[in-house]
């Protein structure tokens, strides 16, 4: 079961932008990543929820899509995300919140996956801008942008060919992620 839910949990750029995530649903999320391990235990990471048209519009043009997909410029209406979580780390209680937030992140795609929905985690964003659409005070460092919707897309996972990590899209808009052979990533078994 847990091997079919990270199969299903791709990086999704396309959403249902008519099936809305509850407030309940987010908190469910976030309360999984809340329970993942964390750095000497310091649970520095915040998080803020946004979930109304007019944040969510201000979010969306602060972001950049998909870098590999240089003619495509994001989602248009009707496939945006129909939420937010912004990851912040609160560097008053720790500056370094070592690798918590992948395994935060992981947790709280997961959750969704189990519940039908996904998303795209966006490290790509104007700083500046977003900083400002949502008052986020100067204690907080933003870390990345999950973008969340129920999928309107198919995402599959390749064998990689000549060492090429692109992600692609076919004529079909299926979204093609490379993944290298689990024989080249294993280095030694002494």
């Amino acid at each position: 079961m847990l091997k079919e839910l990270i199969l299903r949990n791709r990086s999704y750029r396309r959403f249902y932008e008519e099936e809305q995530i509850s407030l309940e649903n987010i908190r469910q999320w976030i309360d999984l990543a809340r329970m993942g391990a964390s750095g000497r235990n310091g649970q520095t990471l915040k998080y803020q929820i946004v979930l109304s048209d007019e944040k969510r519009n201000q979010v969306f043009d602060t972001l950049a899509w998909a870098g590999y997909l240089s003619d495509w410029d994001g989602p248009v209406e009707g496939e945006r995300p129909t939420a937010y979580v912004i990851m912040l780390n609160d560097e008053e209680l720790g500056k370094n919140y070592f690798s918590d937030d992948g395994i935060a992140v992981q947790n709280l795609l997961l959750g969704a996956v189990e519940m039908g929905f996904g998303g795209c985690i966006i490290r790509a964003f104007k700083e500046k801008e977003l900083r400002k659409v949502l008052q986020i005070p100067s204690n907080y460092k933003i870390i990345q942008v999950v973008a969340l919707g129920k999928p309107k897309e198919v995402v599959v996972i390749d064998e990689m060919k000549n060492e090429d990590i692109k992600y692609w899209r076919d004529e079909n808009q299926v979204h093609h992620v490379p993944k290298r052979e689990l024989e080249d990533l294993i280095i030694g078994n002494l």
